[in-house]
């Protein structure tokens, strides 16, 4: 295995004909790790010196990618990150062919423990506990003389879906089964309610700007994120990728003609991902608009075919009443023996 560092911006393009390719072979088949997030990412934030660790095999073909760059902090210590953490990237991890996992981290081991002159420490963020890098990569660093630990950073709630609504239904805990059932009826009796989800015949911009101002005033922190410059610009560039990908799932619901809710998912992979919401605490907020059209949209990810609804990180209550369960991602610490 050869391994080449990647340092200025041009690799995405460089490498943009084989990246999807190699992480639709490996077991880290994820949208945050996509050609089209990574790139999307490091345009809009550019937070540090790239050093993207490109791992070829003896005929030359790309079997690997840490995609990590080096943040320098105030004080000028020189920390090794994913690209993508942390802040809106939920899940990170190494690319890897799959028949090559234990090569491809035994290179990068090697290669990172032969170059600690160019950081101080790594601090790989969002590891999934399933992931190959959480269940091996910290042995390969150890062997090549680093130390290295992993940190329980958060837990990423999930529901593991039925083959029907009702089933899913059945799953829950009686008394929420009831809320559930109540709610929907009560918002779809006392309201003319609309559930739609944005595709190529609506006016893209203006839904954008919709679900903005919905998330804007769903939290008065959604509004403080969204007024940063960096952000603001990441979220619209990364709707307008995704949309174009197919992996966009932008649904509203309107109650009496207003926007009262709505949802930024992604469809990736036979999963649903809940990346971020918006709700009007103007129109119909008796009606928990917020809950019915999640719960609208669990039906459809069922009805679809899809195995698994995502809430992603977080541990808010209102996950586990639609019936979720913990997952966790790690954070990866390694550094070179004091």
């Amino acid at each position: 295995m050869k391994v080449v560092a990647h340092t200025q911006a041009t690799l995405f393009e460089a490498l943009r004909p084989e990246w999807n390719s190699l992480l639709e072979r490996s077991a880290a088949n994820l949208i945050f790790l996509t050609w089209e997030w990574q790139s999307t990412w490091w345009h809009a934030y550019e937070a540090g010196d790239l050093w993207v660790l490109a791992v070829h095999a003896d005929d030359d073909r790309l079997v690997g990618i840490a995609p990590w760059f080096i943040q320098i902090k105030p004080d000028g210590e020189r920390v090794v990150r994913t690209i993508g953490c942390v802040d809106v990237t939920d899940y990170m991890d190494i690319i890897a062919e799959q028949d090559h996992v234990d090569a491809i981290q035994q290179a990068l081991a090697d290669y990172v423990a032969q170059n600690t002159a160019h950081f101080d420490r790594m601090n790989l963020c969002n590891v999934p506990e399933d992931s190959q890098t959480y269940a091996t990569f910290p042995d390969h660093l150890r062997q090549a003389g680093m130390d290295a630990k992993l940190v329980l950073q958060e837990v990423c709630p999930i529901i593991r879906l039925p083959d029907s609504f009702e089933g899913y239904l059945e799953s829950l805990d009686k008394k929420q089964r009831h809320e559930l059932r109540r709610k929907m009826r009560r918002a779809e009796n006392e309201g003319e309610v609309e559930y739609y989800t944005v595709d190529s015949s609506h006016n893209f911009e203006q839904e954008i700007e919709t679900f903005f101002r919905l998330m804007a005033s769903s939290q008065p922190s959604k509004a403080e994120f969204l007024a940063d410059p960096r952000n603001n610009r990441f979220f619209r560039d990364i709707l307008h990728v995704t949309f174009a990908c197919g992996w966009l799932r932008l649904t509203f619901l309107k109650v009496d003609g207003h926007h009262a809710a709505c949802y930024c998912d992604f469809d990736y992979n036979g999963h649903v991902l809940v990346y971020n919401s918006g709700l009007s605490l103007d129109h119909a907020p008796h009606l928990s608009t917020g809950i019915v059209l999640l719960t609208y949209n669990i039906r459809h990810a069922i009805e679809t075919g899809h195995l698994v609804y995502d809430f992603l990180r977080g541990n808010e209550s209102y996950k586990y009443r639609m019936g979720a369960v913990d997952t966790r991602v790690f954070m990866l610490l390694a550094r070179k023996p004091d």
